[in-house]
């Protein structure tokens, strides 16, 4: 029997050695994270980072974080990132329906992005979204100069000015929102340390749109500074809660206002299309935390949402 126990170690001996030469596939080699990345790359949405955006998947569960945040540390040197240089591109694929509906509200995509300028409330989005898709379907990189809009077309591009300091920057726009109340875009991390949004979290500013199809130099120069006179206001919020052609409706309205405690109320003339209108105002409000208290309370009146102004 020596001669069988023989051949039996010599067999152990040359199995031990195949296994301790065999190559190890780059799954084996990654462990559990790229297991779980290589065989969920047939799931709907992208794979990057080590996580799968799953686009089909409600918002609620969608992302990996439960909640935004910044970067961990200093920003990076956002001054050596180029701004984008306007394009005439074809519309997206994705995030242009119109109409389209969140949370009960109804938005309008606008046909274009000439003529639009408006003023209002930005805020910016971070961590949570990094590497997720946005509504266009692209990667969203929150070191790159993007933004969300609600109705501007997808893909545009916009050049966003903080109004308190005078600082702008060109921005993409790739992405629909913000749909909180009282917000008129949502810029990227690197766009809002670019114009002083961060750290602050929030920024009045003016958002003018750019339309490559015609010449860029009036539309991308940046605004000249504003002049230095530390005695004289910025910009304040203004709370618009009615449009009227009827004086005495929007006394009416104004007076509700009054009696509930909300001051300083006005009523403010203008002309729309040669049509003479009375608009009923809140504020100067001091901040934008309270602009949100003030516009929830009004809507609490059973009053219409009111929108955001910045004059």
């Amino acid at each position: 029997m020596r001669w069988w126990h023989a051949l039996l170690l010599l067999l152990i001996v040359l199995l031990a050695a195949c296994s301790g030469n065999k190559t190890r596939s780059p799954a084996s080699a990654g462990g559990s994270r790229a297991r779980v990345a290589s065989s969920s790359s047939s799931a709907s949405g992208s794979s990057r980072g080590g996580f799968q955006d799953d686009t089909s998947r409600p918002q609620s569960s969608r992302y990996r974080d439960g909640s935004d945040s910044v970067p961990d540390g200093p920003p990076p040197d956002i001054s050596k990132l180029p701004e984008p240089v306007p394009k005439v591109e074809p519309r997206a694929l994705y995030g242009n329906k119109s109409p389209y509906t969140v949370l009960g509200q109804s938005y309008q995509v606008l046909p274009g992005p000439g003529g639009y300028v408006e003023r209002g409330i930005a805020s910016f989005y971070g961590n949570k979204f990094h590497g997720y898709k946005t509504s266009s379907l692209e990667d969203y990189d929150m070191y790159q100069f993007t933004a969300a809009h609600k109705t501007l077309p997808l893909p545009s591009y916009a050049r966003v000015t903080n109004l308190e300091n005078g600082k702008s920057v060109i921005v993409r726009i790739n992405d629909r929102g913000p749909f909180h109340e009282n917000r008129l875009i949502d810029l990227s991390f690197a766009a809002a340390v670019k114009i002083g949004v961060w750290p602050k979290g929030t920024g009045l500013v003016e958002v003018r749109a750019i339309d490559p199809a015609q010449p860029l130099t009036a539309q991308t120069l940046p605004p000249p500074p504003p002049p230095p006179k530390p005695a004289s206001p910025g910009p304040g919020i203004y709370l618009q809660v009615g449009a009227f052609s009827d004086v005495t409706n929007a006394e009416r309205v104004a007076q509700q206002l009054r009696v509930a405690n909300f001051a300083p109320v006005q009523v403010v003339d203008a002309q729309i299309n040669g049509r003479s209108i009375r608009r009923v105002r809140v504020g100067p409000i001091a901040s934008v935390d309270q602009a949100d208290d003030v516009t929830s309370r009004i809507e609490g009146m059973g009053l219409p949402r009111p929108q955001v102004a910045v004059d």
